[in-house]
This record gives structure tokens, sequence and C-alpha cells, in this order.
């Protein structure tokens, strides 16, 4: 058995993929929605899997450093760009922390650059 609880943000962010053709070879923007996903095996004593205000703060603070923003800014150094796996991989990283304190075991989050198209990432906190 495993609980759950989620929230999802939409964020405005730029981006390029060098050695491509135009527009994904240009910075260009993407109507970003971030899902994140908690999950733990029990319960904690108060009902919950974590504490959503919790994750929502995290989550507000997360997208405020990117929004309108080149997401070059969070590039890793091995990464050519910031893909959206890239990018779910830097938003797992940013909130195991929180949720992890949250009483959190696990955060998969998936980032969508479109209606169809999303990169995701899954680990434990």
């Amino acid at each position: 058995m495993t609980c759950e609880v989620g929230l999802s943000r939409s964020v405005r962010a730029f981006h390029i993929m060098p050695g491509l053709p135009g527009p994904e070879g240009q910075l260009h923007d993407h109507d970003y929605r971030i899902e994140v996903v908690v999950d733990r095996a029990q319960l904690d004593d108060r009902g919950m899997v974590c504490d959503l205000d919790v994750l929502e703060e995290a989550l507000t603070k997360l997208t405020s450093r990117v929004e309108g923003r080149n997401l070059e800014e969070i590039r890793p150094a091995e990464a050519e760009a910031v893909t959206v796996e890239v990018f779910a991989r830097w938003v797992h990283d940013t909130l195991s922390p929180v949720v992890a304190a949250a009483g959190g075991e696990t955060l998969a989050v998936r980032v969508w650059e479109n209606p169809v198209a999303f990169g995701g990432y899954r680990a434990r906190c």
C-alpha cells in the first residue's frame, strides 16, 4: 500500500536546445506545468502523507526562482541543455529535502512542456 498527495503549478521559462534549428535551437519559452507527487507507505499520526501547505510553499518558492527566467541558470555542468528531464531532476533535487522533512518518502516530478509532452524523475527523498 502507498498513500500519495500532490500539487501542480504553471511557470513560464525560457530555454534553448543547442545544435537544433529554430525555434528549438533559439531561446524560446514554454508554459511549463510542474506536477509533484509525494508518497509514503503509511500515513503519519495526523493522517497525512505530508503537509500540503508545506509542499505548496516549497513549490511556490521554486517556481518563483524560474518564472520568466532562462533555465540555463539551473543547468548542471554535465547537461548540454535543460530538457524537461533535466528540469524534472532539478525540481526533485530542490524539493526533496523539504519533502523528506515533512514526512514524504518518495517524490515523483513531471514537467510538462505542452499539453501532451513531459519529462519526469522519481526517487526517494
